[in-house]
C-alpha cells in the first residue's frame, strides 16, 4: 500500500490535481463553481507542471461552454486527451455535444461542481439538477461526496474511461464539496502513472481520426439503420460496471479505501435505509451513528450511489440489509410532473421483480440550491420512513404549508465527532476574513496531525456582504457538512452586524466570542442589543474585543482586517504554539500576496505582529443576564400593498439571515413565479460603511459629479423651494442655487449613511480647490439620516435646464436604481444609474447574467425602484448566452403591441371627437413625453365616451393604457457576455436595424465568476486563465458594429469625460436604429493600486494614457459619422498599467514575459489611436 502526502485542499483543487495528469487539451470556460478547477489547470500549466505525458497541458479558453464541448470532442476525435470542467447552465450548453461524444466512444471526463440551474430565479449554489439533465447522453455518471472522495474517484473516472470507451462525468455537490477545504491524501503522478495502462492509450489513438488512415464519422443515417446503431453500443455500457468495479479495486488495494459501485454504511441489521449520493452522504454517517448508539432495536444504514450511470441493478440490490424494511431516497434535485425524483424511480425499477420487492420505499428531496441539510433533517427522513404512514415526495428543512410535505424537524442533536472544535466567522465582503480563514485551516492541517475542515457561505453581494466561514478540526474525521450552529469560537468582523444578526447565539456555554469594534467596554452598554447581553451573560461566553479597522489603517492596508484579526484569533484559539502559528502565518503572506510586491508583504506581516497584542477582554456585568431589548418593529413607510407584504415577510426576515424559516406560502403570495417588487433595498439599511461622506456647502461649486459617480446612490442633490425647506429637519445645510434664474433655489445635497459603503468615490471626484465632501466616521453622521430621508420624501424633483452641463442637469432626477450590492468604488453601477435617471420611468432591461445581474436583482433586494408616479425599469435576467436576444424579443413584443393600439387609434381618429389628439398621437408615438401626455389625454376621452360605434375601440385603448407611452428597450451586460458567450447574439441583434438600446459594461474580464480573460482582455494583463499574462489583443467591438454603418457606438469612460458620456446615453436613446455604447468599468478584480475609491480617476488617467478612447459613431453625422472624442494621450501608458496589480503582478511572476508583452500592448494601445485619429479626419 503506498503512503499518499497529506495536503489541506478544496474539492475543486483535488478534481484539478487529477484531472491535470491525465490531460492533454483542456478547453475551458469560467462558470461558477466550477472555474477553479480550470483555475488551477491553467496556473499549473503556465509554471510548467508535467502531466503523465511529459508535457505541460495545453489550455484553451472557450466563448462559451458549449464551445468548449464543441473543443473537446474535435481534441477528442484528433486523438489527444481532453477534460473540462463545468456546472449548471454550462453544463446544459455542453449536452448536445456529451450525446456525440458518448455515440463516438470517445474516452474522457467532464468534472462538474453540481449546481442548481435557473428557473423562476437564479442559483449559482448547488444540487443535482444540472447532472439529472445529463442521464440520456450516454455519459457514465460517477460520483464523489467529500474532497478525498474526489481526489480518488477522479482517478477512477479517468482510468475507467480509457478501459470501458464511455466518456465520464465525475460530479461533487457545488460548493459544499466544490469549495469545502479539508485535509486530503493526495496523489503522486507516478502512481497514477503506474496504473495507467499504455496499450489503452495505444487503441485511443489508433482510433482518432487521422488522413494517414481516414474514416468518416457524424454520418446522417435512414431510419433503417440509426435504431440497430444506437442498440450496438449496449455491450459497452453492459460492460462498464465490472470495469469500474476493477478500476476502484485497483485503487483500493493501493491506499487501502474500500470503494465499490455502491457502498453501505450503517447496522447490519438495519431496517431502515437511506439511498443518496453527494455530500449528505457523510452528515448522514454521523446521524446514523447517532440513531444506532440510541436505540437499537430501530438500526438503520446507508447505501451510497456512487456509479449512478450505468445504474448497476445487482451491485444495488448486494447491498441492502436483509433485516430492510424501509427504504428512503433522498433526491437533490426537483423534477415537476413526474411520479418521482430521479433516484428514487431508479430504486422503485431495481427493487420490482427483485427479492427485495416487498421493501417499501418513499422518497424525497432535499438541499436544493445548496439549502442547508442538518442533522435534524437528515434523522426527520429516517422517522418519516419508518412511521406507519410515512409522506412521500416529503422535504426537508424547510416548511411547506401549501403542498405539506415537508417533514418536521423535532430535533437538531449535536452529531459531530467527540472533540471537534467548531469556529465560526462573521466577514464582510472583500475584507479579507475568506482568505484569512483559507490560509488558518490551511496552516492547522498541514503543520498538525488534527483532520480539519472549512466551508465558506455568502450572501448574494459583491464586495460588502455578508460572509461567514464555517472552520472545523479534531483528532478524528469531519463528516459534517452542514453549517457550524453549535461552536466553541465565534468572531464578528463588522460591528454592524452585531445588531442585524443571531451571532452570539450559536456559541456553546463556556465558549469564546471576539467582536471587532472600537467601541471601549463602556460603549458596550449602548451598542450591544440585549438579545446579545444575555446570551453571554448566562452561556459565561469569554468575550474579546480587537479594534482591528483602526490598526489596519494605521498599516496602510485600508479596511483589510483580515491579518489583525487572523493573528487574534490564533492567540485566542491555542491550537498550536503561538510562536509557530505566527512564522506560517507570515509565510502564508508571502504565498498569498508576494506578487503584489514586497510593501504588501511587509504590511500584512506587520499586521499579523499588532494583532497579537490587540486584544481586549470584557468583563460582562451581572446585569447583563435580564437586559431589556429596546429595538423597535422596522417600520415600512410604503404605500404599495405588494412593496410593503414583501419587505415585511421576505426581505427583512431573509436579511436578518432567517430565510430559511420562510414558508412555502409566503412565497407563493408575494413572489409568484420568482416575481418581486422594485425598490426593496431603500429596506435594506446595513450601515457596513466604516467613513461616509459629509457635505461642506461652502467649498461647493455644485457641479453634481459627487451624486453622478456613486456607485450606490446614496447622494442626492435638490433644487429646493422655500416651502419644501420649511419644514425640513434643523441641521439641514443648503447653499443658494448657482445659476441664471435659480435665485428662487437653494441646492442641497443629501447623504445616507445607513446605505453607504465608504468607498469615497464622491470625495475623489470634486473638482473643488476644497473638497466639498469629507469623509467622517459613520456613528458622528448618523443625524444626516433624517435629513436624506426628509428630503427623499419632500423635496421634488426639478426639471431643470442646464444645456452647457448635462452632467448636472441630470443629477436633478432621482435616480431609480440605488442601494445595489454592488462592490464600493464598482465602476458599472454609476452607467447604469445614469440610464435610469435620463430614461428609467419607461424603460425596459433585459439584463445579461454577470454582475450587473447581481447587483441589479438579487433576492431579497431589487435595487431598481420606482417614481413617485410608481413607473420605473421593468427588469428581468434570462441567461448569460442569450440575453441580446432576450433584449431583442422585448422590443418586438413592445413594437407589436404598440403596432395594434396604432391600428385601433387610427381607427378611432375618424371620429371628430378625438380625431385631433388621436393624430397627433399617432404622429408622435415614439416621442416619450409627447406621447405620454397625448396618451394620457386619450385614456381620458374614452373613458368618458358615450358613442357605440367606438366603444370597441375605446375599451381595447383602455386595456391597453400601459402601453400608449414610448417604451425603451435597453440591453445591460458584461464583458463576458458581449465578447464572448453572447456575442453571435449581440451582433445579430445590431445587425438587424431594430432599435435597441445595448449596454456594455467593460471590465476586461468575467468579474462576476472572479476575474477570468475574456475577449475583452488587453495584451500583458493576467487574470484567471492567463496566468501568464494574455498573449492576443483585445477584441475590438465597437469597430465590428461600426462596420455596419448604421449601427450608434460610443465609447465612453465617465470619470474622463462626463459630459462626452451624458451626450453618448442620450445620442443613443434618440437614435432609431440599434445603438452600442461600451462603458469601461473598473473593477475590484483589476487590482488598483490606488483603490476603488479612485476608480473615477482610474478612468480619467486610462484615457490621457492611450489606454482607453473616447469617440461616438453616429450614423445620422452629415459628414463624417465617427468623432473622436479622446485628446492625444500625454501621460505615460506603462506607468499606468503598472498602477493595476492585474499588469504588474506579471513582472514578478514572469519578469521576461512581462517585459515582451507590454511593449507589445503599448504598441497596439498607439496603433489603435493613430487608426482612430485616421478615421476621424475621413470624410
Amino acid at each position: 500500500m503506498i503512503k499518499r502526502a497529506m495536503k489541506t485542499m478544496d474539492g475543486n483543487t483535488a478534481a484539478a490535481h487529477v484531472a491535470y495528469a491525465f490531460t492533454e487539451i483542456a478547453a475551458i470556460y469560467p462558470i461558477t463553481p466550477s472555474s477553479v478547477m480550470a483555475e488551477c489547470v491553467d496556473k499549473w500549466s503556465a509554471n510548467g507542471r508535467l502531466n503523465l505525458f511529459g508535457q505541460t497541458v495545453r489550455v484553451a479558453e472557450m466563448q462559451s461552454e458549449g464551445g468548449a464541448a464543441g473543443a473537446v470532442h474535435g481534441s477528442l476525435t484528433a486523438g489527444a486527451l481532453t477534460t473540462t470542467f463545468t456546472a449548471s447552465q454550462g453544463l446544459l450548453l455542453m449536452i448536445p455535444n456529451m450525446y456525440k461524444i458518448a455515440g463516438s466512444q470517445l474516452p474522457s471526463v467532464i468534472h462538474v461542481s453540481a449546481r442548481a440551474l435557473a428557473t423562476h430565479a437564479l442559483s449559482i449554489f448547488g444540487d443535482h439538477t444540472d447532472v439529472m439533465a445529463c442521464r440520456q447522453t450516454g455519459y457514465a455518471l460517477l460520483c464523489s461526496n467529500n474532497p478525498q472522495e474526489v481526489m480518488d474517484l477522479a482517478a477512477v473516472a479517468h482510468l475507467a474511461t480509457l478501459k470501458g470507451e464511455v466518456p465520464f462525468l465525475h460530479f461533487f455537490d457545488g460548493f459544499r464539496t466544490s469549495h469545502e477545504i479539508r485535509k486530503v491524501a493526495a496523489w503522486d503522478y507516478n502512481d497514477l502513472n503506474d496504473m495507467l495502462d499504455p496499450a489503452l492509450i495505444k487503441r485511443f489513438r489508433a482510433k482518432s481520426l487521422n488522413p494517414d488512415h481516414p474514416v468518416l464519422r457524424g454520418s446522417a443515417q435512414n431510419p433503417d439503420i440509426f435504431f440497430q446503431a444506437r442498440e450496438a453500443a449496449n455491450s459497452y455500457y453492459d460492460a462498464l460496471p465490472a470495469v469500474v468495479q476493477e478500476t476502484m479495486d485497483q485503487i483500493n488495494e493501493r491506499i487501502g479505501s474500500s470503494y465499490h459501485l455502491f457502498d453501505y454504511y450503517g447496522s447490519s441489521t438495519a431496517k431502515t435505509v437511506m439511498i443518496a449520493m453527494g455530500s449528505v452522504c457523510d452528515a448522514a454517517e454521523e446521524v446514523i451513528d447517532y440513531i444506532n448508539a440510541k436505540n437499537k432495536e430501530e438500526q438503520v444504514g446507508l447505501i451510497k450511489v456512487r456509479l449512478y450511470r450505468p445504474f448497476s441493478i445487482e451491485h444495488f440490490l448486494a447491498q441492502i440489509p436483509d433485516t430492510c424494511k424501509n427504504i428512503v431516497v433522498m433526491d437533490r434535485c426537483k423534477e415537476p410532473g413526474a411520479p418521482g425524483e430521479p433516484l428514487y424511480l431508479d430504486v422503485v425499477r431495481a427493487l420490482n421483480g427483485s427479492a427485495k420487492a416487498g421493501v417499501r420505499v418513499v422518497g424525497g428531496r432535499y438541499g436544493l440550491g445548496s439549502k442547508d441539510t442538518t442533522p435534524g433533517g437528515i434523522l426527520a427522513a429516517f422517522k418519516n420512513a419508518a412511521a406507519e404512514t410515512p409522506v412521500n415526495s416529503f422535504t426537508i428543512n424547510i416548511n411547506d404549508d401549501v403542498t405539506g410535505l415537508s417533514l418536521p424537524i423535532e430535533e437538531e442533536p449535536d452529531v459531530a465527532a467527540q472533540g471537534t472544535i467548531a469556529c465560526k466567522f462573521w466577514g464582510l465582503g472583500s475584507d479579507g476574513t475568506v482568505g484569512a480563514n483559507k490560509n488558518s485551516i490551511k496552516i492547522i492541517g498541514d503543520h498538525t496531525d488534527m483532520n480539519v475542515q472549512a466551508y465558506f457561505q455568502y450572501d448574494s453581494k459583491k464586495s460588502g456582504g455578508v460572509t461567514i466561514s464555517h472552520l472545523r478540526f479534531g483528532k478524528k474525521p469531519i463528516k459534517s457538512t452542514y453549517y457550524v450552529t453549535k461552536a466553541d469560537f465565534v468572531a464578528c468582523h463588522c460591528p454592524a452586524y452585531i445588531e442585524k444578526y443571531d451571532i452570539v447565539q450559536d456559541i456553546k456555554k463556556g465558549g469564546t466570542f471576539l467582536l471587532n469594534c472600537d467601541w471601549l467596554p463602556e460603549d458596550l452598554e449602548e451598542h450591544l442589543p440585549a438579545a446579545v447581553k444575555r446570551y453571554l451573560a448566562k452561556n459565561k461566553i469569554e468575550f474579546y474585543t480587537c479594534d482591528a479597522i483602526k490598526l489596519a489603517r494605521d498599516i496602510g492596508l485600508g479596511e483589510r482586517t483580515n491579518m489583525v484579526l487572523q493573528s487574534a484569533f490564533f492567540k485566542l484559539a491555542n491550537i498550536i504554539p503561538i510562536g509557530d502559528a505566527v512564522e506560517y502565518m507570515k509565510d502564508a503572506v508571502v504565498k498569498t500576496y508576494g506578487h503584489k510586491g514586497e510593501s504588501i508583504v511587509n504590511m500584512n506581516c506587520e499586521a499579523i505582529d499588532a494583532g497579537l497584542n490587540a486584544l481586549r477582554k470584557i468583563e460582562i456585568p451581572e446585569e447583563w443576564k435580564t437586559a431589556k431589548d429596546k429595538k423597535a418593529k422596522v417600520q415600512i413607510d410604503t404605500d404599495r400593498p405588494d412593496l410593503a407584504a414583501f419587505v415585511e415577510k421576505v426581505m427583512i426576515p431573509a436579511n436578518a439571515m432567517r430565510g430559511d424559516e420562510i414558508p412555502v406560502s409566503v412565497m407563493k403570495e408575494v413572489c409568484p413565479g420568482g416575481t418581486l417588487p422594485q425598490g426593496t433595498s431603500q429596506f435594506e439599511r446595513r450601515g457596513i460603511a466604516v467613513d461616509v461622506p459629509t457635505w461642506v456647502p461652502r467649498h461647493c461649486i455644485q457641479c453634481n459629479r459627487c451624486v453622478m459617480v456613486c456607485p450606490h446612490g446614496v447622494l442626492r442633490s435638490y433644487a429646493v423651494s422655500a416651502e419644501e425647506l420649511s419644514g425640513a429637519p434643523e441641521k439641514t445645510k443648503t447653499a443658494p442655487m448657482i445659476g441664471k434664474g435659480m435665485d428662487k433655489y437653494k441646492f442641497a445635497i443629501t447623504v445616507s449613511p445607513v446605505d453607504c459603503t465608504g468607498c469615497g468615490s464622491c470625495s475623489n471626484v470634486c473638482p473643488a480647490k476644497n473638497k466639498a465632501l469629507d469623509m467622517m466616521p459613520y456613528e458622528e453622521e448618523t443625524e444626516q439620516q433624517e435629513i436624506y430621508d426628509y428630503a427623499l420624501k419632500h423635496f421634488t424633483d426639478k426639471d431643470l435646464r442646464f444645456p452647457d452641463n448635462l452632467t448636472r442637469e441630470a443629477q436633478f432626477h432621482r435616480p431609480l436604481l440605488e442601494f445595489s450590492g454592488a462592490c464600493g468604488g464598482c465602476g458599472e453601477t454609476p452607467y447604469a444609474k445614469l440610464v435610469t435617471q435620463l430614461f428609467g420611468d419607461h424603460m425596459y432591461i433585459a439584463n445579461a447574467t454577470g454582475c450587473s445581474s447581481i447587483w441589479g436583482g438579487s433576492a431579497p433586494s431589487t435595487p431598481y425602484t420606482v417614481n413617485s408616479q410608481g413607473r420605473g425599469p421593468a427588469w428581468e435576467n434570462s441567461l448569460f448566452e442569450d440575453n441580446a436576444e432576450f433584449g431583442y424579443g422585448m422590443k418586438l413584443a413592445v413594437r407589436q403591441r404598440r403596432a395594434k393600439l396604432h391600428s385601433v387609434i387610427t381607427e378611432l381618429a375618424k371620429n371628430m371627437a378625438f380625431a385631433e389628439i388621436a393624430n397627433r398621437w399617432l404622429a408622435e408615438r415614439d416621442d416619450y413625453a409627447a406621447s405620454r401626455e397625448l396618451g394620457d389625454k386619450l385614456v381620458a376621452k374614452c373613458e368618458k365616451n358615450t358613442d357605440p360605434a367606438y366603444a370597441e375601440q375605446c375599451k381595447y385603448i383602455l386595456d391597453h393604457k400601459d402601453m400608449l407611452a414610448y417604451k425603451s428597450v435597453w440591453i445591460f451586460g458584461g464583458d463576458g457576455w458581449a465578447y464572448d458567450i453572447g456575442y453571435g447574439g449581440l451582433d445579430h441583434v445590431l445587425a438587424s436595424g431594430l432599435n435597441v438600446n445595448v449596454l456594455v459594461f467593460d471590465t476586461e474580464v468575467y468579474s462576476n465568476t472572479g476575474g477570468q480573460a475574456s475577449k475583452a482582455t488587453p495584451t500583458a494583463a493576467t487574470a484567471q486563465f492567463a496566468a501568464s499574462g494574455k498573449l492576443i489583443k483585445k477584441k475590438d467591438l465597437a469597430a465590428i458594429a461600426m462596420s455596419y454603418g448604421y449601427v450608434y457606438v460610443a465609447q465612453v469612460a465617465m470619470g474622463a469625460d462626463y459630459e462626452q458620456c451624458m451626450k453618448a446615453f442620450i445620442q443613443a436613446e434618440h437614435y432609431d436604429g440599434p445603438s452600442l455604447i461600451i462603458a469601461y468599468a473598473p473593477c475590484i478584480n483589476h487590482g488598483i493600486k490606488a483603490g476603488m475609491s479612485k476608480s473615477m480617476t482610474e478612468m480619467e488617467n486610462a484615457v490621457k494614457a492611450g489606454y482607453w478612447h473616447l469617440f461616438r459613431y453616429d450614423p445620422r453625422r452629415d459628414t463624417n459619422p465617427f468623432q473622436l472624442d479622446s485628446k492625444e494621450p500625454n501621460e505615460s501608458y506603462r506607468r499606468f498599467v503598472m498602477g493595476e496589480h492585474r499588469y504588474s503582478s506579471l513582472t514578478i511572476t514572469f519578469p521576461e514575459r512581462a517585459k515582451e508583452l507590454m511593449a507589445v500592448a503599448e504598441k497596439q494601445a498607439k496603433n489603435r489611436y493613430l487608426s482612430l485619429k485616421k478615421r476621424a479626419k475621413e470624410d
